[in-house]
């Protein structure tokens, strides 16, 4: 479970979950699949290995979800442990630092459990290569000591289902990924869909709302779950103090108005780096290090925090030469776009 970082400036368009959040998060979170929207592929593929587990009296197959933040990676780890009627142990990637500390966990399943390890790309390598004959034949194999006081260790464990979730796929070591039966990318969800996961959230949170508040959040909420939920509790807040509670169109668009959210999803963060990258650039292509120093950001906090969704929308490209302002982006900022600018470098295979 990713927390957003204390010391950095609140974002309420941030996809990593806040710590003050946690708890209204689990209340809003589906707690079986016909609750979770969205998705439609993987829940009928999640389905089907269920139901065929359940048959074959044994474990899940291993499991591996990846994706941007907020999409529902934990909630589906949480809602495969209740649909097998199985116990879940939820741990980090960072938090396991030692192949004994692994080796503990998996010596506490039972027959069947899960085992949920979240940025899963983050674990070491010595407790990585713990999880490869646990994976395959539940069977664990380490050394322990050093020299000649070395020896080694080798214990049957439970069956059981390993999930892991991580928002950086290319960064899990390839013979760690082939050992999972299933992977699936959770992508971003489209309006209809995050008008469902509001509709329902307003029903838990007991919000007065009307399709057109509905709407209006949903169209702010960068097709991510966790975004929407939290701008649809600022809503109410806003509706309580300022609207008698109601949550009407208008209310909705006063109050994401408030918090600088446009209808694109788009904040103070990201216009900056388009203008950035528009005015002071002429659309680039530009070096990541150029444009992070420019906006003084860290160079990972543009591409992991603020890049993802600016190309999801269309409005810049990563090129070998770098980062490009798109047609969609001027067209945005209300600017003319270049017409065979150093920016065109892109559509000569540059």
């Amino acid at each position: 479970m990713v927390f957003e970082d204390e010391g950095a400036e609140e974002r309420v368009v941030d996809e990593s979950l806040k710590e003050d959040e946690v708890i209204s998060e689990l209340n809003l979170r589906p707690a079986v699949l016909n609750e979770f929207v969205g998705q439609s592929l993987i829940k009928e593929n999640i389905q089907i290995g269920l139901e065929a587990a359940k048959m074959r009296e044994a474990p899940l197959d291993h499991v591996m979800l990846y994706g941007p933040p907020g999409l529902g990676k934990t909630t589906l780890a949480h809602i495969l442990a209740k649909e097998m009627d199985v116990d879940i142990k939820i741990t980090s990637g960072p938090a396991i630092e030692r192949a004994g500390d692994m080796a503990a966990m998996l010596t506490g399943l039972q027959n069947g459990d899960i085992l949920f390890i979240d940025e899963i790309h983050r674990l070491n390598k010595v407790v990585e290569e713990v999880l490869y004959s646990a994976m395959e034949d539940f069977f664990l194999s380490w050394v322990v000591g050093k020299g000649l006081a070395a020896r080694n260790i080798n214990l049957r464990i439970n069956p059981f289902c390993l999930i892991g979730a991580t928002t950086r796929f290319s960064m899990v070591s390839a013979p760690l990924r082939d050992r999972f039966g299933s992977v699936y990318r959770l992508n971003y969800y489209d309006l209809d869909e995050m008008e469902q996961v509001l509709g329902r959230s307003s029903q838990i949170l007991d919000c007065n709302t009307d399709s057109g508040g509905i709407k209006q959040i949903a169209r702010r909420s960068r097709g991510t779950p966790r975004i929407g939920n939290r701008l649809l509790r600022r809503a109410r807040d806003y509706a309580l103090v300022r609207a008698d509670g109601d949550i009407t169109e208008k209310v909705a668009q006063e109050a994401l108005d408030m918090l600088q959210v446009d209808d694109r999803g788009l904040d103070q963060s990201d216009k900056a780096l388009l203008e950035t990258l528009v005015e002071k650039f002429s659309g680039g292509p530009v070096g990541l290090d150029t444009l992070a120093t420019s906006l003084s950001e860290e160079s990972d906090t543009v591409m992991d925090v603020l890049e993802p969704y600016l190309m999801q929308l269309g409005f810049i490209e990563r090129t070998p030469r770098g980062r490009v302002a798109t047609r969609a982006a001027y067209q945005y900022l209300g600017k003319d776009f270049p017409i065979g600018g150093d920016n065109q470098g892109r559509f000569d295979g540059l």
